[in-house]
C-alpha cells in the first residue's frame, strides 16, 4: 500500500471513529493518525482473535480500522 492510500484510509477511519466517540483533539491530522493507528491495532487484534485483517480498501477493512481506532480512543482517555 502506498502512503497516500494509508493517509486516505486513515482519514476515513479516523473521521468515523471521531464521529462515533467525539474528541476535540488533533483536527484533520489527528483523524489521519488515529485512523492509521486504529487500522494497525484493529488489524492486529482482528487477526489474532477473529481471523479478520485490514486487507485493502473495502468495507470490512474500514470496520476493523474504526473498531481499532475506538479502542485507541478508549485507552487514550484512560490516561
Amino acid at each position: 500500500m502506498s502512503i497516500i492510500y494509508w493517509i486516505v484510509f486513515g482519514l476515513i477511519a479516523g473521521t468515523i471513529a471521531n464521529f462515533l466517540a467525539p474528541s476535540s483533539h488533533g483536527g484533520i491530522i489527528g483523524s489521519i493518525v488515529l485512523g492509521i493507528v486504529g487500522a494497525i491495532v484493529g488489524g492486529f487484534l482482528g487477526q489474532r482473535f477473529f481471523g479478520v485483517d485490514v486487507t485493502g480498501f473495502n468495507l470490512m477493512s474500514i470496520v476493523v480500522a474504526v473498531i481499532g481506532a475506538l479502542i485507541v480512543l478508549f485507552v487514550a482517555r484512560l490516561f
